[in-house]
C-alpha cells in the first residue's frame, strides 16, 4: 500500500507558477514510476506528467512542455510537478498517482495510487 499526499496547490495569476509536491508514504517509494494528472470540473482526468522510478526518464503532455518539469526526490519520498508560465485553462484538481509499471504510462487506469488532489487556480 501506498499513500500519496499532494500539497502546494492554490491560487496564482495567469502567468505566474507554482510547485506541487507528493509526498509518499508506505512501500519503497523508489519502486514506482510516479505521474501527475488533473482533472477539470465536467471534464476528464487527463495527463500531464510522469517520471522514471529513478528520474531518469520523463513525460510530459503536449499541452505542458516547455512550462511543467516533473522531478523527484527518493531520498525524500516526493515527486514535484513545477509549473511556470500558468494559463487559465491549466486551472485544475491536480493529482499525483504511482504505478509499479515500467511504462510511463499517460493511462490513469495503469495507475495504482492515487493521492486526494490540491486544487490549482489560475486566474486571468
Amino acid at each position: 500500500q501506498v499513500q500519496l499526499v499532494e500539497s502546494g496547490g492554490g491560487l496564482v495569476q495567469a502567468g505566474g507558477s507554482l510547485r506541487l509536491s507528493c509526498a509518499a508514504s508506505g512501500r519503497t517509494f523508489s519502486s514506482y514510476a510516479m505521474g501527475w494528472f488533473r482533472q477539470a470540473p465536467g471534464k476528464e482526468r487527463e495527463f500531464v506528467a510522469a517520471i522514471s522510478r529513478r528520474g531518469g526518464n520523463t513525460n510530459y503532455a503536449d499541452s505542458v512542455k516547455g512550462r511543467f518539469t516533473i522531478s523527484r526526490d527518493n531520498a525524500k519520498n516526493t515527486v514535484y510537478l513545477q509549473m511556470n508560465s500558468l494559463k487559465p485553462g491549466d486551472g485544475a484538481v491536480y493529482y499525483c498517482a504511482a504505478t509499479s509499471g515500467v511504462v510511463l504510462t499517460t493511462i490513469p487506469g495503469r495507475y495504482d495510487y492515487w493521492g486526494q488532489g490540491t486544487q490549482v487556480t489560475v486566474s486571468s
